[in-house]
């Protein structure tokens, strides 16, 4: 079991730890330490216990405002979870059928003048061949 030297409010520790876990120690200790130096500048030397134990309550604080915020924040993604489900549950709308006149309906009503008057003329024709 590999032992690793940390160091905590200026402080050395000899700590023991899992094989591997050496990275994850040096880290939860320079958390540790980063607390207790903040405390060691503001109020001066302490005892040992008294400032590990201040430095864990810190430390425990910062944690629990993270975690209150990481609750926050997932049930906000629990909700536009939820929100997607229920969109891509529901049907898709029926397409709306929009009809664009292509040719003007000035136009048409031309065209419709111009055939009356062609079949007018072609009645007034035949009237006068079969006569």
């Amino acid at each position: 079991m590999p032992e690793v030297q940390i160091t905590i409010g200026g402080r050395s520790f000899e700590v023991a730890c899992q094989e591997g876990e050496e990275s994850f120690l040096q880290s939860a200790a320079a958390l540790l330490d980063n607390e207790a130096s903040t405390l060691v500048s503001q109020i001066g030397r302490l005892p040992e216990a008294r400032m590990l134990l201040m430095a864990g309550l810190m430390l425990a604080d910062k944690t629990a405002g993270l975690e209150e915020k990481l609750k926050t924040v997932q049930a906000r993604l629990d909700d536009s979870q939820n929100q997607v489900s229920e969109l891509k549950a529901k049907p898709a709308p029926e397409p709306t059928k929009v009809e664009v006149p292509v040719i003007p309906q000035t136009l048409l009503d031309s065209m419709a003048e111009l055939a009356a008057r062609s079949e007018s003329l072609a009645d007034e024709i035949e009237e006068r061949a079969g006569a």
